[in-house]
């Protein structure tokens, strides 16, 4: 007898992690279903996924969605996620990053219990949670001190994600991930806006790179590792939370040497700070201690912080020659 076809639904499928976890579950032979809000602009998203549209603002359509797809998996990415935007839009963010979370674990209790089809839920978390956290590395006993409209959000869905799991006996995690990129990043991100700006200045498309805190420092890894945390969270006997971290911490500083020393240029000549990029609440530094991770899901970073800079680098400058052949003809 055949088995049938797992099914999941990824919400926030158009974003950067989004695509990674696509191509991670169609690889293992996953029924991939995507929600995105109606006329969002997205990256290319695989025809093999079915789309669905919900607003995460609105949210009356998700439990219409669930019982359409019957899912046995639902990955929760979708948000408002960007930190300096949040300063901008908090009534917004706390909307969609927030009651978002609580509107789709609500869904999915109403679905599980009208249908008796369990539902094994991921939750995004974020390292923008600890903040100011006294305690560095942060793990998953840090107690969390938000620093931004989003940051706060974020630890409301964090919380309501536990509370579904102990109130309704829901399977569901939070995965408290650290700063992951990719050149699939979206370029209001600051390793992105590094990658982009840099290689339109060796492509002679541009003359400087303008940036706020260049001291900050971050744990960055690759997106393409942190997906297959997600799914190996929800491979497990029990639901629980995880920190996904490399460990390692690098300033913004540090990340302009790796990319500009690629391309044999010094960023001390072309990047200018400027103060519009400042946050109201800053957070200096954050690191990640992913023991847990490695232990329980024996899942580890492959992608070093080199290796990163470069693939973003080397991604972007084929963009920037595109853009200046472009442009030229």
């Amino acid at each position: 007898m055949a088995h049938e076809q797992p099914a999941a639904l990824i919400t926030g499928v158009g974003g950067q992690d989004g695509s990674y976890l696509t191509e991670f579950l169609l690889a293992r032979g996953y029924a991939v279903h995507g929600m995105i809000p109606a006329g969002m602009q997205t990256l290319p998203i695989d025809p093999r996924v079915v789309l669905h549209h919900d607003d995460l603002a609105d949210g009356s359509n998700l439990l219409a969605i669930l019982e359409r797809i019957r899912p046995g998996q639902v990955y929760h990415l979708g948000a408002q996620s960007h930190v300096q935007l949040s300063f901008e839009l908090p009534v917004y963010t706390g909307l969609v990053t927030g009651l978002g979370t609580l509107k789709l674990l609500e869904a999915v209790r109403q679905f599980q219990q009208r249908s008796g089809n369990p539902v094994r839920f991921y939750q995004a978390s974020s390292s923008e949670m600890f903040g100011l956290a006294a305690q560095s590395p942060q793990n998953e006993q840090t107690p969390f001190h938000p620093r931004s409209p989003y940051a706060c959000a974020k630890v409301y869905g964090y919380w309501q994600t536990i509370n579904y799991r102990e109130a309704y006996g829901i399977f569901a995690c939070n995965g408290i991930l650290f700063n992951h990129e990719s050149p699939r990043r979206g370029e209001a991100f600051v390793t992105r806006k590094i990658t982009r700006g840099a290689t339109r200045i060796k492509a002679g498309l541009a003359s400087e790179l303008r940036l706020g805190n260049l001291d900050a420092r971050r744990d960055w890894g690759f997106a393409g590792d942190y997906v297959e945390a997600m799914w190996l969270m929800l491979q497990q006997p029990e639901p629980d939370d995880y920190v996904v971290a490399t460990g390692q911490t690098h300033s913004v500083r540090e990340f302009l040497d790796e990319v500009f020393g690629h391309l044999d240029l010094d960023w001390h000549d072309y990047v200018k700070v400027d103060p519009r990029f400042y946050r109201p609440a800053e957070v200096d530094a954050l690191c990640g201690d992913a023991s847990k991770a490695r232990a329980k899901l024996n899942w580890q970073p492959r992608v070093t912080f080199r290796e990163l800079a470069r693939l973003m680098t080397d991604a972007d400058l084929k963009l920037a020659q595109r853009e200046k052949a472009a442009a030229v003809s």
